[in-house]
């Protein structure tokens, strides 16, 4: 039972009150790989340039992470450049496109009978095109962005239409749903077609909703946030690694699969890029969540 992840790889100069990197490891497929890949086999559908070094490409494959459809093409790596001065709210201060621009997912043969599909926060149109290459998905889950929201929120509507799990963020929870109550931005998000949705709430924890549950958790307390840079991903790499992992879709499942999306991401903003996400093991994210569990229980 596979996952497929299709979504944006990418070299982040990133500078935060804690230091700054040039040109590190990043993207949405990227922390979403390194996360799920800790609970379940990986297929990354991605494209890179020219400068995207062996030793990214080294790192992915020790965490297991299938390549055969990451694309190298001639130019450079899609390149952004952001800071936080406040560690809730990113600045871009440069995007460079590069071969990213080009970017037109072909999903291998071999990824096309996957069961599990993350579309990460890629323009609608290429999401809707995934979509036709996949065969019969046990669940298909997709993150999406204010660009997208802005600029296509009619190619957004039909992604949602057709997908089983939407993970997004507080902010694009409420753009789309033209609400400033989270609780019922999220159910009107719910009649556009998911049978769930989880929205992320930053340092303050998800919830995730049907049509007849209603589930909140905290975020994992970190006295060090370094760079909250992939998080979300990260997250959602945590929750359908473990669905996948049990195959299962349940709300005792679903659960359990958020709590362990918290604690990964509780790990990766510790540090910059994928340097801490990409150090654990399984035992420490195990350590972690039963201690998230002591926490938030009564």
């Amino acid at each position: 039972m596979s996952i497929v992840v299709v979504g944006s790889v990418a070299l982040d100069s990133i500078e935060t009150p804690y230091g700054k990197v040039e040109r590190a490891l990043g993207g949405s497929a990227t922390y979403f790989s390194i996360a799920a890949s800790f609970f379940h086999p990986v297929r990354l559908v991605a494209i890179v340039g020219e400068d995207f070094s062996s030793e990214h490409i080294e790192l992915l494959k020790s965490h297991g992470v299938d390549l055969e459809g990451l694309v190298k093409a001639k130019g450079k790596t899609f390149h952004w450049k952001g800071r936080y001065n406040d560690l809730n709210v990113a600045e871009t201060l440069s995007t460079e496109l590069n071969v990213y621009a080009d970017f037109d997912p072909d999903l291998p043969e071999s990824y096309r009978r996957s069961e599990y599909i993350f579309l990460a926060n890629i323009n609608p149109d290429l999401q809707l095109k995934v979509l036709e290459q996949v065969r019969s998905p046990k669940l298909v889950a997709c993150d999406t962005m204010n660009l997208w929201i802005n600029t296509a929120l009619d190619e957004l509507k039909e992604v949602l239409r057709r997908v089983d799990l939407l993970i997004l963020n507080d902010s694009e929870a409420k753009m789309i749903a033209g609400e400033e109550n989270l609780i019922t931005a999220s159910k009107k998000l719910l009649e556009l077609g998911p049978d769930r949705v989880i929205v992320k709430k930053g340092e303050h924890g998800a919830i995730s909703l049907t049509s007849e549950t209603f589930f909140a958790i905290p975020a994992y307390p970190v006295e060090r946030v370094v760079d909250p840079t992939g998080a979300g991903d990260s997250f959602a790499g945590g929750v359908i690694g473990y669905l996948a992992s049990t195959g299962r879709t349940d709300e005792e499942s679903y659960r359990r699969a958020i709590a362990y999306g918290t604690v990964l991401a509780s790990f990766n903003v510790e540090d910059f890029s994928l340097r801490k996400l990409s150090s654990i093991s399984r035992e420490d994210i195990e350590r972690r969540l039963d201690r998230l569990h002591q926490m938030t229980r009564f």
